[in-house]
């Protein structure tokens, strides 16, 4: 489904990004695998080479320095000399009631999930722009910035931002035949969510009409779907991927 296509997933050493790179290189993309730190990136790469066949490539570069998103998906697109697809994957999840909450919290919090997700859509676009066929942008929400939950106030408001820069985006951009869609993940098996536990856990369960966790695989599909021809007239949606959480 994405033969011929180069795809760049940011945060794509674990969890869902890893999954979606995986998923990306079975179906014949050639895949950068983002993160800032270049042993532990490049022991993903060949892993994930190992696991699908798969063209897999390192891009090492911080999301939260516009400069060096610039230097590293650049240097991304001369290898192939073409960015059909982009994942915002790269993300924090941190938890305070709001009288607790930290100021370096929040700004960790917003620098990484909204700034760095603005840096590297601005290259991408531009660099989408300039090829035929535009490209298909994909950014990870979630369902707390949709419907929010206590404790979560600064992460909330981040993914309630990315929503919005998707949709705006998507206006923005769909003359150049870029798509800009999001997917809103809900508690899927990731270390994010690795630190909620015992009757939190059980509570969490207990709000999934589907009865259980959802896992990177999950969200791997409708990111393909979204990055696919499959998806060609379909942008500014937000993709809910819950198991059905009523939250």
């Amino acid at each position: 489904m994405l033969a011929g296509r180069t795809a760049l997933v940011t945060g794509a050493g674990r969890g869902i990004g890893r999954e979606i790179a995986a998923r990306f290189a079975r179906e014949g993309a050639t895949v950068f695998v983002n993160g800032r730190d270049e042993a532990r990136t490049q022991a993903a790469v060949e892993a994930l080479c190992a696991e699908t066949g798969g063209d897999l490539r390192p891009a090492v570069f911080d999301v939260t320095d516009a400069a060096a998103v610039q230097k590293g998906l650049m240097a991304a697109r001369k290898q192939t000399g073409q960015l059909d697809v982009l994942v915002n994957n790269a993300g924090i999840m941190e938890g305070a009631m709001l009288a607790m909450s930290s100021d370096d919290m929040l700004r960790r919090t917003l620098n990484t999930n909204v700034e760095a997700t603005f840096f590297v859509v601005r290259t991408a676009a531009r660099l989408m722009m300039r090829q035929e066929g535009g490209g298909s942008i994909v950014n990870l929400a979630s369902i707390i910035g949709r419907v929010g939950v206590e404790g979560y106030s600064a992460y909330a408001a981040s993914k309630a931002a990315v929503i919005g820069m998707t949709k705006a985006l998507a206006k923005e951009l769909a003359p150049q035949n870029i798509r800009v869609n999001a997917l809103a993940p809900g508690f899927i098996e990731t270390d994010l969510t690795s630190g909620i536990e015992g009757d939190q856990r059980a509570r969490v369960l207990a709000q999934i009409r589907m009865g259980r966790a959802g896992t990177p695989a999950d969200v791997a599909g409708p990111a393909l779907f979204l990055a696919s021809d499959l998806s060609s007239y379909v942008t500014g949606q937000v993709l809910g991927v819950d198991g059905a959480m009523v939250t």
